[in-house]
């Protein structure tokens, strides 16, 4: 991995007021925040229901319908935060020592990455969430979303004349992972067409979209309340040991009618457990560590909009790297507005030399870095090298062993029957000459040589001779890929 080099002239502007946008299927819920004197305000909510894929459809139609139903709802403001669709979202788990040095986290991380997805790491945008466990070791869970999905998502947020501050994920908002009342919690948001599920301790350890169930029927939801305890079952029998029996507490998220009904359908299953289930219908005083609106609704836009009003990050954070202020400043400034030649002109080189030299320092002083674990790096880029270069020749079925130990075990051990010569084509077709007392053992031998697992199509070639005999068989062998 590449060092990323940056920097900052600056501080960036607290926000006082935010639009949280929550994307659920085609439903578009969305509240307007401001936070005066240790307080929240709601200044404006809607949902809608988009006519148009955001994922799909071209991004300025849809940023048209989005600005559309802003207006309608009298939203004026610019900045918002976007919950993103838990289903963008592909994940990858492992284990980090806490021993290993920070320089080389970035580059472990960036090897398990490739392992654990599917798709090219460097077309996704990654974030991770870290916990703890015993004999310092962390738990890692990677987080992963096209950054074609997320161009496309901003393009649409442009059109619809916002600026997105964050890409965030509602489940988080709903759930946080910070604090000791979000250990060990199971976390289920029903949504339009799916339930999303997430774990935490200390961060995220689990994080998923079971699709599928929910279904409209005729404008009704229907949930699938066995398919959710099946798929939860699996989520936590992949945990490690010590991350599964910390958790204590289902939370269930949605609306009041299926949020019950899941209820009722997952506590005879798993309150055997030691597994408290509760249906949240909304939220703590404490939530937010600041005084909420009266009879505030629960939502994931609402939840989206106060944690960064409040300073608090998200556990997965999407957003991509926005230019620098040097690159901002060319940009607003080449335009022709507000300008003069002279004052331009001498701005812009002033500011360009400062930031080469800036630019030159923290290149020294990284590259210094970067000498110190060019070799560790190495190591482990020649280990993946060769992993990806044998991958392919590797082969765990060892089959002309087992070819060898069905035949002994189907030839006598007084010796009426031997082998001269066995021959293996192709990894399954064997053909085998030998000599037998007579043609009594001989067939004997080929009896248990068929009843042999993975033995097919025994046949007897050749024979010459009477005492002894002289034989040729053939058989092929398949053991289904069993090592």
């Amino acid at each position: 991995m590449k060092p990323d080099f940056k920097f900052k002239l600056g501080g960036a502007k607290k926000l006082t007021s935010v639009l949280g946008l929550a994307l659920d299927g085609s439903r578009l819920d969305g509240v307007v925040l401001k936070r005066t004197n240790g307080s929240l305000a709601v200044l404006q909510k809607f949902s809608a229901t988009l006519a148009l894929d955001p994922l799909t459809a071209a991004p300025e139609l849809v940023g048209r319908e989005i600005r559309n139903q802003l207006d309608a709802a009298g939203v004026r403001e610019r900045h918002c935060v976007f919950g993103l669709p838990q289903k963008m979202v592909l994940t990858a788990q492992t284990e980090l020592p806490t021993s290993l040095p920070a320089a080389d986290v970035a580059s472990l991380l960036q090897l398990e990455a490739e392992k654990g997805f599917h798709a090219d790491v460097a077309t996704l945008h990654i974030a991770d969430s870290r916990s703890a466990l015993v004999d310092d070791k962390q738990h890692v869970l990677l987080a992963g979303v096209p950054g074609t999905q997320l161009a496309a998502l901003e393009n649409i947020l442009v059109a619809a004349k916002l600026k997105p501050v964050s890409f965030a994920l509602g489940i988080s908002a709903l759930q946080s992972a910070m604090g000791e009342k979000s250990s060990g919690v199971l976390a289920l948001v029903i949504g339009e067409t799916s339930v999303g599920l997430q774990i935490t301790r200390g961060g995220v350890v689990a994080l998923r979209s079971l699709e599928g169930a929910v279904e409209n029927a005729g404008g009704r939801l229907e949930l699938h309340t066995d398919l959710v305890a099946r798929e939860l079952r699996i989520t936590l029998g992949q945990l490690p040991g010590e991350l599964r029996d910390a958790v204590k507490r289902i939370r269930i998220f949605g609306p009041r009618d299926q949020a019950r009904q899941l209820a009722d359908a997952l506590e005879p299953r798993f309150a055997a457990l030691g597994l408290k289930i509760e249906t949240v219908a909304g939220y703590a005083p404490d939530e937010f560590g600041v005084q909420l609106p009266a009879e505030v609704s629960l939502s994931a836009a609402f939840s989206l909009a106060a944690r960064v009003l409040v300073g608090q990050k998200p556990a997965f954070e999407f957003l991509p790297k926005r230019s620098n202020v040097v690159e901002q400043f060319v940009t607003k400034y080449s335009s022709g507005r507000l300008r003069t030649t002279g004052a331009v002109a001498a701005g812009v080189a002033a500011i360009f030399l400062a930031v080469f030299l800036v630019q030159q320092i923290q290149l020294w002083h990284y590259r210094s870095q970067w000498t110190r674990m060019a070799a560790k790096v190495g190591e482990l880029q020649a280990i993946q090298d060769n992993i990806r270069q044998y991958r392919p020749w590797y082969d765990g079925s060892f089959k002309n062993l087992s070819i060898l130990r069905q035949l002994s075990l189907a030839f006598p051990e007084d010796g009426s029957v031997t082998a001269k010569n066995i021959e293996v084509r192709d990894g399954s077709t064997v053909t085998c000459s030998g000599t037998a007392r007579d043609y009594a053992a001989l067939l004997a031998m080929q009896a248990r040589l068929r009843a042999a697992a993975g033995i097919h199509d025994v046949k007897l070639q050749q024979i010459r001779g009477k005492a002894p005999m002289q034989f040729v068989f053939a058989f092929n062998f398949n053991n289904g890929g069993a090592e």
